[in-house]
């Protein structure tokens, strides 16, 4: 069953009440899971910091990164409100840590699994600590090459393994090349493919990415989805995703920078039901018949006819028979073994072959 995961981010804009209501939404629309971001803005962006072009666009354009993302903060005294109000609802909460402090934070909460954020994929001691938590973790690939997904998938391996850190990058890559590395990660990683802008334009999504990472690692794959509407996720789940994640929020016009990129509650809960319907449609690959088909079957199949009398006795010649539906008899595949035979009684002409 694909896990979605709805991602509520920073669409919060730092207020209580419309966390709380980010999380009734996730619950109603189906989810799996509602996310939020954990980070603590000083220890994550410096004053010189610059904002990416699509923050620049949907926020002050002079506002620095640090100032923004010291308003979109999630408290740490909300996240236990938070959960409780998730298991509630019967939906999952978990949120994304940023930096090892806010991950150490969130181990006290016992979240089910941790999710790695594009932008920490070449953070070596964030992914070691994210690692040494022991859970399941969902890595997002966004702006990264092939080579940068598996160096961080070797530190992930390493943190699973070893309790103290490295020594150096070279000794973790020894360790990568080894059985153990990759066993390390077959049960607990899942990687998603995704494409880091806000919204992302349909020519530069490369689902077909997906299959490059499942094949290059044989891990599970899904996909981190910012374009606008439905139809990518959809499509995704189609190729196989196992994760589907994407923004939400309770309206595109609240100011913020993600809001524009995120689907409204409405369209959520339609993500989830096309997803659903995509998921039962693609059914377990054995071809056969399926039990609603064999009344069509009987009806819309053709049986061996006769075209013209024949005696008992004649030698039944080609030109006598023919095919129509008939909802009994031979199939037409068995028509030119009776080419040939002695028809064994008299048969009119339209009456079915026996």
């Amino acid at each position: 069953m694909v896990m979605i995961i709805a991602e509520a981010g920073v669409n919060h804009n730092g207020d209580r009440q419309m966390a709380l209501d980010l999380v009734r939404v996730a619950a109603e629309s189906g989810a799996d899971a509602v996310k939020f971001q954990t980070f603590n803005a000083e220890r994550l962006a410096a004053l010189s910091a610059p904002k990416a072009r699509y923050q620049q666009q949907t926020t002050d354009s002079l506002e620095t990164q640090l100032a923004m993302l010291k308003r979109l903060e999630l408290p740490e005294a909300w996240h236990r409100e938070l959960q409780d109000y998730a298991a509630s609802l019967g939906i999952v909460f978990v949120s994304t840590a940023f930096d090892t402090q806010s991950l150490a934070f969130l181990q006290s909460l016992d979240l089910p699994f941790y999710k790695v954020p594009s932008g920490e994929i070449t953070n070596g001691p964030l992914l070691l600590a994210f690692a040494r938590t022991g859970k399941d973790l969902i890595i997002s690939t966004g702006m990264s090459t092939l080579a940068e997904v598996e160096q961080s998938l070797a530190v992930v391996a390493y943190g699973y393994c070893h309790e103290g850190d490295p020594d150096s990058l070279e000794n973790v890559l020894r360790f990568w090349s080894t059985e153990s590395a990759r066993k390390a990660i077959l049960d607990k990683v899942t990687l998603l493919h995704c494409t880091s802008q806000y919204p992302a334009p349909m020519h530069e999504v490369n689902l077909k990415a997906m299959e490059t990472l499942a094949g290059a690692f044989g891990l599970p794959v899904g996909y981190s989805d910012h374009t606008e509407g439905t139809v990518v996720p959809v499509a995704a789940a189609a190729r196989g995703a196992v994760v589907i994640e994407k923004h939400f929020t309770l309206s595109r016009n609240l100011p913020g920078p993600d809001h524009l990129a995120s689907l409204e509650p409405e369209e959520l809960a339609e993500m989830v039901r096309q997803v659903r319907a995509v998921e039962l449609a693609l059914g377990d690959g054995v071809k056969r018949p399926q039990p609603t088909e064999w009344d069509t079957r009987q009806a819309a199949r053709q049986q061996v006819v006769f075209l013209r009398p024949v005696k008992k006795g004649e030698v039944i010649e080609r030109e006598a028979l023919s095919t129509a539906r008939c909802g009994r008899g031979r199939v037409p595949m068995e028509l030119w073994d009776l080419v040939g035979t002695v028809a064994i009684r008299d048969f009119e002409a339209g009456e079915v072959a026996e």
